[in-house]
């Protein structure tokens, strides 16, 4: 769906509030994207848990409270939280039948959230693909990658975007796992090119995660301009926002991507490291206003087109709920900074 059709829906749905029980959309007041990362499935990680994880009281309880503090996009990591027409056998137990995930993207278009699908691609975070994750770069793999992300073009109603993940695809970051799979090289541009390719295929737009430029100083001249970049730092080192202090790369790819001309929504989030939870902070509470503040003096008006938060916490339970709600409540007031 593009942004004219989306904003056409917008209106329509105030045009009908008149009629009892219609839920009206509340226009966003501004065109920046400001988004909100939610995890209904939770096997993006070593191990399959063969149960949704997913609490639908909190789901719906951190949904209305992001609406609630102005935000318009909900990114939604879908994983095994749905049971696919064309492979059901990746679906968790309890999953959301895709007739239940598009009554619930109705409900959000409602309230004027704009939602958007993401699955992670990167074998570092793709154990929601159950057996599948064991083929990657296999014929087999190939199409089955194709149909889940056809699957959702569907089910989402062809959204304007679709969030590949494709992050920390690294030996290290699998190094607590009994199997592991990196693909390095000629081998990860194919893989990469072939999933930008097959989203498009499928008339979105892909987005991804771009720490893979962190280390890979041909990423800027090789990616297409077409994917949307979600450079991410949370300051986990407790670093800053100083480009002069900073020794890791992170920081600086922002400038390198807007330099290169790449549309920007930079990713934050009140995670805490262990840096700062061995100061006695389980939360952090000052990355996501040191993040904006900084794209916002660094990467031109014209390619930044919203900021992303994303808490990393599971819509479980309350104590889940609790950093959520924190984590929208900074990002709120970082925006409106």
């Amino acid at each position: 769906m593009t942004r004219k059709t989306f904003m056409r829906n917008m209106a329509f749905g105030a045009a009908a509030a008149a009629f009892p029980g219609f839920a009206a959309p509340q226009p966003a007041k501004t065109d920046e994207i400001r988004a909100v990362l939610l995890h209904l499935g939770s096997n993006m990680w070593s191990k399959y848990s063969t149960k949704l994880r997913t609490d639908e009281a909190i789901w719906r309880k951190a949904t209305d409270h992001l609406r609630a503090k102005g935000m318009n996009m909900v990114l939604i990591d879908v994983g095994e939280g749905v049971v696919y027409p064309s492979h059901p056998e990746i679906a968790a137990e309890d999953a959301w039948s895709p007739e239940k995930l598009k009554a619930e993207l109705a409900r959000l278009r409602g309230m004027g959230l704009e939602p958007i699908p993401k699955l992670n691609f990167s074998a570092t975070h793709d154990a929601w693909l159950k057996d599948y994750q064991r083929m990657v770069s296999t014929k087999k793999y190939y199409q089955v990658c194709q149909d889940v992300i056809v699957d959702l073009a569907e089910i989402f109603g062809h959204p304007r975007f679709f969030h590949l993940g494709y992050d920390e695809e690294t030996a290290n970051h699998q190094s607590g796992q009994e199997y592991v799979v990196v693909r390095r090289g000629e081998l990860w541009w194919h893989d990469f090119l072939w999933f930008i390719k097959t989203t498009e295929n499928a008339g979105m737009r892909p987005w991804i995660w771009s720490d893979y430029g962190w280390h890979h100083p041909e990423f800027i001249s090789r990616c297409p301009k077409s994917v949307l970049q979600s450079n991410w730092y949370y300051d986990e080192d407790g670093e800053g926002f100083d480009l002069a202090t900073v020794k890791k790369p992170y920081l600086k790819l922002y400038l390198e991507l807007d330099k290169a001309g790449f549309d920007q929504i930079p990713g934050g989030s009140n995670w805490a490291s262990s840096y700062w939870r061995n100061k006695g902070h389980a939360t952090n509470k000052t990355s996501i206003g040191g993040l904006v503040k900084f794209c916002r003096e660094h990467i031109r008006p014209e390619f930044r087109k919203g900021f992303l938060m994303g808490s990393w916490v599971q819509c479980e339970t309350e104590k889940d709920y609790s950093v959520i709600e924190e984590g929208i409540d900074l990002f709120a007031a970082a925006l409106n900074q």
